[in-house]
């Protein structure tokens, strides 16, 4: 199994930035590559992010490229979000995911991001 947790959600105004953190742990050498989904009130859970594990390749939805930037840590146990130029549309529970298989079979809870007009 692996584990998933969240950190560095919170508020900021239109136009700021904010950084997500993703901490993994326990069989961490089977994931795949790890990801970044959001889910915003009344609306189905949406893919932002991910980095593959192996060659470090990045991809986005279209609604952040340009202003999101995927990351990891030297040991890859840990992603980042790098979220710039905020809109009030990016608000939403931001969760981390993983995939050891063909899918993202593992979540963390979930860090809420509000911003604000």
């Amino acid at each position: 199994q692996v584990q998933l947790v969240e950190s560095g959600g919170g508020q900021v105004q239109a136009g700021g930035s904010l950084r997500l953190s993703c901490a993994a742990s326990g069989r961490t050498f089977s994931m795949r590559a790890m990801g970044w989904f959001r889910q915003a009130p009344g609306k189905e859970r949406e893919f932002v992010a991910a980095i593959s594990q192996s060659a470090g390749s990045t991809s986005y939805a279209d609604s952040v490229k340009g202003r999101f930037t995927i990351s990891r840590g030297v040991a890859k146990n840990t992603v980042y979000l790098q979220m710039n130029s905020l809109k009030p549309e990016d608000t939403a529970v931001y969760y981390c995911a993983a995939s050891t298989a063909d899918l993202y079979n593992h979540w963390g809870q979930g860090t809420q991001v509000t911003v604000s007009s």
